[in-house]
């Protein structure tokens, strides 16, 4: 890299990978038949909660039976898509050997398929965090999401685009996950594997669509328009929790940015992980909170171990919040309405000129000095 983000030396950046291994070897070690207990509990309450949740919404014409039942499939399709799907997918079970828990066999309640969206989140998004023009889960390829991105005057719509996106952020992913953006931007003809790809995943929405908008509000009788908005409440609810927890996890003020021309083509293992600690944040509250965010509250040590179970993220987050004051570097945690106002905030300043909204966070001041004191005379 020609400046290393952060400011260590190759000394320090090779402790720190060491350290941040024994971390990861230290779970390996010790994951058990407690972890795969508490995630096999947590599909079985995740089921229950569904399944009741549906059969108390064919009673959805009574306005109790809607609020139950709503309220109740809008927490299982949180902890179904973040907790279970997005783990799951990452391979974090994969050692328990149990094919119905497994990254290769698992479908989840979401309209991408899950192969598509292992290639876009695990393989590009996870190996390229943050860096502009590589990883486009880094505002979703349509947001301006760095101060040394050009202004262009329909970036003033940025904030209205955002808000959009998390309302239909399921079907965003899945057209994300296609990358059709290259191929509109370059206006190219859709090559055979794109076509085939596409064709999977409008199978696979059609199916959502089916289960959710069809059979449901048709087992409701004659209640099938109030089943028909729950369903829709529920979905609207999970896209919008989710799009908020995603927000959080790499877009607040004092999360770093990176440049491709940053990028080491041979970057280091230190150097990977230092990318991952000083581009992205936590969210700080409850074993509740953390449950319903699918631990990517814990969106540091998640992007540091993606595949260790996600139960242990909060044990280790001490270790990685002490290693990051030992070093020098930033920790960026703060609780949900704060981190998800500063995501938000973010968005509006990067809508408009630089220097018109001026950061609230005071990382961002040591951001700066370090990149002048790195600056060649």
């Amino acid at each position: 890299m020609s400046q290393r983000p952060g400011g260590l030396t190759d000394a320090e950046v090779a402790e720190l990978a060491a350290e941040l291994d024994a971390i990861r070897q230290q779970v390996l070690d010790s994951r058990g038949e407690r972890d795969a207990a508490y995630i096999r509990r947590v599909i079985a309450v995740q089921r229950t909660l569904e399944m009741g949740s549906r059969v108390v919404l064919l009673g959805s014409r009574r306005r109790g039976a809607w609020w139950v039942g709503t309220t109740g499939l809008a927490l299982a399709k949180i902890l179904e898509n973040m907790e279970i799907g997005h783990n799951v997918l990452h391979g974090q079970w994969d050692w328990m050997r149990d094919p119905k828990i497994h990254s290769t066999t698992w479908q989840w309640d979401h309209a991408s398929p899950a192969d598509q969206w292992k290639r876009a989140h695990n393989e590009v998004h996870h190996t390229y965090t943050n860096i502009v023009g590589r990883d486009n889960d880094l505002g979703y390829g349509i947001m301006r999401v760095d101060e040394a991105q050009e202004w262009k005057p329909y970036y003033l719509l940025q904030p209205l685009w955002n808000l959009v996106t998390g309302c239909i952020f399921e079907w965003g992913i899945a057209l994300y996950d296609l990358d059709l953006g290259d191929d509109i931007r370059s206006k190219a003809s859709m090559s055979p594997e794109k076509k085939r790809e596409a064709g999977r995943t409008l199978r696979k929405a059609a199916k959502q669509v089916a289960k959710d908008y069809v059979v449901w509000p048709a087992l409701s009788g004659r209640g099938w328009r109030s089943t028909l908005g729950a369903v829709a409440v529920a979905n609207l609810t999970r896209n919008l929790w989710s799009h908020a927890v995603i927000m959080c996890g790499h877009f607040p003020e004092g999360v770093e940015v990176f440049e491709v021309e940053e990028l080491d083509p041979d970057e280091s293992r230190g150097d990977w992980y230092l990318r991952q600690m000083l581009g992205s944040a936590n969210i700080s509250g409850s074993p509740a909170l953390h449950l319903m965010t699918g631990n990517l509250s814990h969106q540091i040590e998640h992007h540091l171990f993606p595949d260790l179970p996600s139960n242990r993220y909060a044990e280790i987050a001490p270790q990685v919040q002490a290693l990051c004051e030992k070093y020098g570097l930033t920790y960026c945690a703060r609780p949900l309405v704060p981190q998800v106002y500063s995501a938000w905030h973010r968005v509006v300043r990067l809508s408009l000129p630089n220097g018109w909204l001026r950061e609230t966070n005071r990382h961002n001041v040591v951001r700066q000095l370090r990149k002048l004191v790195a600056r060649p005379a």
